[in-house]
């Protein structure tokens, strides 16, 4: 008989999240090439580009100096300040080491700050589409989510009034991402500070996840905790996942009220504890070292998203709207339903298994009719991946 959630006593709580999207598509396509297929995968949102080398030989050096031991649950002191320096030195913040969490990733982040502040019933607002993550970590919380529906048309952009006629009495927090995993939308800082008079008036806690915070094409990196008074309203999942191509060395932060960060660190300190001690050593210096290899990622970036965007456009049907930040376009590939196809999710996996790419579904979003494509890889894969996308499309 086959083992189930029932018959194997899983706990009911588990049921309230899914595997994560992107992670699945991704085991998908590993899976695939294992087999000998050649994929071109337009799925992982991970940099192409290689951890700069001053990062990586801060972590050899923290080798040979032994520097493989337990830290303090919440990183060194050392880090914290990096953290804290660095965030003032890009967009104006005064935090310190005791308002800093360092995690294992944006993602731990998160998801310790969801269960430390989200209860049974809480409502939390969030922004179509969404990252994955979102939905999940509040329902595992216990927590609701409110969604707040965003104009194509307008570039997936909202603003406070929207947002407004979603907030009850029992709303706990507001999730903004900008820029947006997946579309690439950038908030205006007119609107942003909109949105945060809106939740300070309101007396809800606002999320700014600034994962994406440096990779913007039209305007300026802002943090909208730099507003005055902002640190008691204002918590901020960030990480250098992104920004200094560090996906795997898993390092992210939390900036946060003290005890708000007290909370998420007795969390952690019953979890993962500190994260990897070789890796704190290099997430200082990459973010008190050089940051020239930032413009370079963007500039490659724009140069990528200017073709993708392009190559879309002139598949009949498709309709995209061009990102403004991040690594990620998020075309309406309705055009493409019919052979049995009437969602992204099903054209998602027609297309990994006839044309052999691989895409996000919308599903995962919040959508419907769209699918996520990284362009965080060559040219030369985005032009194979693109001629195979036109000709499934236009079969």
């Amino acid at each position: 008989m086959q083992a189930t959630q029932a018959t194997l006593g899983l706990a009911d709580r588990i049921s309230l999240i899914s595997e994560s999207s992107t992670m699945k598509v991704a085991a998908e396509a590993d899976r695939l090439r294992r087999e000998g297929v050649d994929v071109v995968d337009f799925g992982a949102g991970e940099p192409d580009f290689p951890t700069p080398d001053n990062i990586k030989n801060a972590a050899i050096a923290a080798i040979d100096a032994n520097f493989t031991k337990y830290t303090p649950t919440g990183g060194t002191v050392e880090l914290k300040q990096a953290i804290c320096a660095r965030h003032h030195a890009d967009y104006g913040t005064s935090y310190t080491p005791a308002e800093c969490l360092a995690t294992v990733g944006g993602k731990h982040a998160i998801f310790n700050l969801m269960q430390a502040l989200i209860q049974p019933g809480d409502e939390v607002v969030i922004p179509v589409p969404y990252w994955v993550t979102y939905k999940d970590v509040v329902n595992y919380a216990g927590g609701k989510c409110v969604f707040v529906e965003s104009d194509e048309a307008n570039g997936f952009t909202f603003t406070a009034d929207d947002i407004a006629p979603k907030i009850t009495s029992q709303t706990k927090l507001l999730i903004i991402n900008s820029p947006c995993n997946p579309s690439g939308a950038v908030l205006s800082r007119e609107e942003f500070e909109k949105i945060y008079h809106l939740a300070v008036k309101r007396g809800i806690q606002l999320m700014t996840d600034e994962c994406y915070c440096r990779f913007l094409y039209d305007s300026e990196p802002f943090s909208i905790a730099s507003m005055p008074g902002a640190k008691e309203h204002v918590l901020i999942a960030g990480s250098l996942s992104k920004t200094y191509s560090m996906t795997g060395w898993r390092i992210g932060f939390a900036l946060a009220p003290k005890p708000v960060i007290d909370a998420m660190m007795k969390l952690q300190s019953h979890t993962t504890s500190n994260p990897t001690s070789v890796t704190q050593k290099a997430a200082i210096e990459a973010l008190r070292g050089p940051q020239d290899s930032i413009p370079i990622m963007l500039a490659e970036y724009r140069k990528r998203r200017d073709y993708v965007v392009k190559r879309l456009r002139a598949i009949p049907g498709v309709k995209v709207v061009e990102p403004r930040g991040a690594f990620y376009a998020y075309p309406n590939v309705s055009a493409g339903f019919r052979n049995g196809i009437t969602s992204a999710l099903q054209f998602s996996e027609r297309l990994l298994s006839e044309a052999h790419v691989a895409v996000v579904p919308g599903e995962a979003f919040g959508t419907t009719e769209h699918v996520r494509i990284s362009y965080a890889t060559s040219m030369k894969e985005l032009e194979r991946g693109l001629d195979r996308i036109e000709r499934f499309i236009r079969a």
